[in-house]
C-alpha cells in the first residue's frame, strides 16, 4: 500500500508538459536558425562538434530528474506492517437541553452555559469512548454523531445556543428516543445516556420512555440544571443586549424552577444516578465517577499500517540523473567519439 506524506506537492508534475512545449519550441527556433547557414550535410562539416542528439537526451534526463525529485519531495510511503488495535470504551450520548429556560441564571453564568462546561470538561476525561450529543427543546435533532474525535466534539459544542433548535418546549422523551436510536444495538458494549435539562417536561411522558430504554441495557444518568425556587427567562434583543424577562400573557415574569422529581424517576428507570447542578466547584464529580465506573467493552477493532519513508531513494536517484546530465556535454567529445557515444 502507498500513499505521500505531501501529496500537494506532486501537482508540479504539470510542469513537466510545460517544459516539453518550451524544448520543443526552442529546438524548432535552432533548427530554423542554424537552416540559414546551409544544409545540414554542410553545417555538419563545418561544425563537426555539434551533435544534434544530446540536448535531447539532456533534456530527458533533467525531466526525469525532476519527476523523481518532486516524487521524494512529495515523500512516498509503503505499508510494511499491519497491526490490529483494539479499543475499549464505551459509548455516550448527551441528550443538552436547549429551550429557552436554560438561560436563567440561578446556576452562572446561566443553565446552559453551565452545562456547556460540564460537557467540555467529560469530553477531557474520555479515553477511547464515544461521544455524541442531540440537542431539543421541542423538537430533538441530532448534533453530533458518536465519534471518538474529541476536538470536534468540543467544536460542536461551542456551537450550540437556544437557537439551536427553533421549536421551544422541552421534548426530553423525544430526546431520549433520538439517543437510544443513535446506538449501534448489535454491539454489546456498554450505552450510556448523559441527560442535561431543568426537567420542566411539556411534550411526552419521558419517565416511560426512559423504563423501555433502561430494559434495553442503555444507562440514563441525569443532570438537573436550575434551582427549584426557580429563576426568570431573561431575553436579549439582536444585539445580543438583555431588554428584560420573558412575560406571560398577563404580563407577568415568567419564573423557571427545576423538576427534579421527574428527572430522579428517569435516572431510576435508567438504572442510573441523578445530580443537581449547583455554584459550587465540583458538583459534577460524582456522576463522572458513575460512568466511568461503567464497564469498558470493545467498541470495534481497526487496522493501522506503519509506514515507512521512501522519498531518500527518489532523491537519490534524482541526484544521480542530475550528475549524469552535467557530464553530458552538448559538443561532442574526443573520448565520446572513440567509444562512438552520442556522436551525431
Amino acid at each position: 500500500m502507498i500513499k505521500f506524506a505531501h501529496p500537494l506537492y506532486l501537482y508540479a508534475l504539470i510542469l513537466v508538459p510545460v517544459f516539453i512545449g518550451v524544448f520543443i519550441a526552442l529546438m524548432m527556433w535552432r533548427r530554423n536558425a542554424i537552416k540559414k547557414f546551409g544544409e545540414r550535410r554542410l553545417v555538419d562539416k563545418l561544425i563537426p562538434s555539434y551533435s544534434r542528439r544530446r540536448p535531447t537526451i539532456k533534456f530527458i534526463i533533467l525531466m526525469l530528474a525532476w519527476i523523481f525529485l518532486v516524487v521524494g519531495v512529495a515523500d512516498p510511503l509503503t505499508g510494511s506492517k499491519l497491526e490490529q488495535a483494539k479499543r475499549k470504551g464505551i459509548d455516550v450520548m448527551i441528550a443538552l437541553d436547549v429551550s429557552n429556560s436554560m438561560l436563567a441564571e440561578d446556576i452562572a453564568p446561566n443553565r446552559l452555559a453551565n452545562a456547556k462546561q460540564v460537557i467540555s470538561k467529560l469530553i477531557n476525561k474520555l479515553e477511547g469512548d464515544r461521544i455524541g450529543i442531540v440537542v431539543f427543546a421541542g423538537k430533538a435533532f441530532l448534533q453530533l454523531p458518536l465519534t471518538t474525535d474529541y476536538g470536534a466534539a468540543k467544536l460542536f459544542l461551542s456551537t450550540i445556543d437556544t437557537r439551536s433548535v427553533g421549536v421551544q418546549g422541552t421534548a426530553i422523551g423525544e430526546a431520549l428516543t433520538l439517543c437510544q436510536q443513535s446506538f449501534d444495538e448489535t454491539k454489546k458494549h456498554s450505552k450510556v445516556i448523559l441527560l442535561i435539562t431543568d426537567g420542566e417536561n411539556h411534550e411526552d411522558n419521558a419517565v416511560t420512555i426512559a423504563s423501555e430504554i433502561g430494559k434495553k441495557g442503555t444507562r440514563i444518568f441525569a443532570i438537573g440544571m436550575g434551582s427549584v425556587d426557580g429563576a426568570p427567562i431573561p431575553e436579549y434583543n439582536k444585539y445580543g443586549v438583555q431588554s428584560g424577562y420573558k412575560t406571560d400573557r398577563e404580563n407577568n415574569t415568567v419564573i423557571t424552577r427545576l423538576d427534579p422529581k421527574t428527572l430522579e424517576e428517569i435516572a431510576a428507570n435508567g438504572d442510573g444516578s441523578y445530580v443537581r447542578a449547583s455554584n459550587s466547584r465540583g458538583w459534577f464529580s460524582t456522576i463522572f465517577k458513575d460512568i466511568d465506573s461503567i464497564q469498558k467493552g470493545d467498541i470495534d477493532s481497526k487496522k493501522y499500517i506503519d509506514y515507512e519513508d521512501q522519498f531518500q531513494y527518489f532523491i537519490f536517484i534524482a541526484i544521480l540523473l542530475l550528475i549524469i546530465e552535467l557530464f553530458i556535454f552538448e559538443k561532442k567529445s574526443k573520448w565520446a567519439k572513440k567509444l562512438n557515444i552520442f556522436n551525431k
